[in-house]
């Protein structure tokens, strides 16, 4: 009796934490620590469901089978994707493909220099990209991405925008970290870029967190322009202050390719776990062709690569 009432309060035990995720998962909140930091993993949540209903059956305590289905049911409607998909339908103006890469306050720098030579993005984000950083990208690649934006910075505030388009400054976001902005000439079309970088939800800062997500989403219900917004979001699809974002109107190219879960950080356990925070978001003028994830040494990210085409209208 007292094992099977230890395998009842563990199932109950595992329920409710994934039910208090779950129904802030419903009620369109973020809640307080820790939820956010569990809703970047929502999708490994079956783990602990699942484990919940194997001892509910085995305890043969039946509304907790009932309440593991229930669990388990929400777990998988939330897994799918959130966002818009379908493709623009207008005359193709321009393909380019973009990467954005944090470099883990620099020390990844050597090997992005290494995947941008081989990869030949045509629009580099780099994040925590500090002044040593920033040195080694302008000494070593400035000859193939002739132009820059960038916020320099010790640490993690650094950030860094390379084209090989011509750019004309534009107002950036403001944050703890920095987040340039530009205005790039694809091929005689302007597209508004912008580096993503928001402080991540670190217990005790989450106001800072929301705040700087917010502004994020600003910046992106009020550009009119084709636009490409990209970096480490420090938020997944499952936070409601990243939906907020994607309800503007913009598109995770990731998930249009069908790689909207792909985990990006942290790289040491992805991708068999993690969670995708690491984003290249499109304006609805933008199709997406391919993602890849790229390791990198170093970081505690992946890269992301993704291929973009810019669509005139129909």
């Amino acid at each position: 009796m007292t094992r099977r009432r230890l395998g009842t309060w563990t199932a109950a035990l595992l329920f409710a934490t994934v039910s208090v995720v779950l129904g802030c998962r419903l009620a369109d909140t973020d809640g307080v620590t820790p939820v956010p930091q569990l809703l970047a993993f929502l999708p490994w949540l079956l783990a602990p469901a699942g484990a919940g209903l194997a001892l509910a059956l085995l305890t043969r305590w039946w509304p907790g089978t009932v309440w593991a289905v229930v669990v388990l049911a929400l777990l998988a409607w939330f897994i799918a994707p959130y966002g818009r998909g379908g493709e623009p339908d207008g005359r193709v103006l321009a393909s380019l493909r973009v990467m954005t890469s944090n470099v883990e306050f620099g020390r990844a720098t050597d090997a992005l220099v290494t995947a941008v030579r081989a990869e030949r993005p045509d629009l580099v984000f780099v994040e925590e990209c500090e002044y040593g950083c920033s040195d080694t990208l302008r000494r070593t690649l400035s000859e193939d991405y002739p132009y820059r934006r960038s916020v320099e910075g010790a640490g993690s505030t650094g950030s860094v925008v390379l084209s090989r388009f011509p750019l004309r400054p534009a107002a950036g976001i403001r944050g703890t970290m920095g987040m340039p902005g530009a205005v790039a000439d694809v091929r005689g079309h302007a597209v508004r870029l912008q580096l993503a970088h928001p402080m991540p939800p670190l217990p005790g800062q989450l106001d800072v967190w929301r705040r700087e997500l917010g502004e994020v989403r600003d910046f992106a219900a009020g550009t009119a322009a084709p636009t490409v917004l990209a970096g480490d979001f420090n938020a997944s699809q499952d936070h409601a202050a990243f939906r907020a974002i994607l309800d503007t109107g913009l598109r995770d190219a990731a998930r249009l390719t069908g790689s909207g879960r792909t985990p990006t950080w942290p790289a040491r356990t992805a991708p068999a776990i993690g969670a995708q925070i690491d984003h290249v978001l499109v304006s609805a003028e933008f199709s997406a062709g391919r993602a890849r994830f790229l390791d990198l040494a170093d970081t505690d990210h992946r890269a992301l690569l993704v291929d973009i085409t810019l669509h005139g209208s129909a």
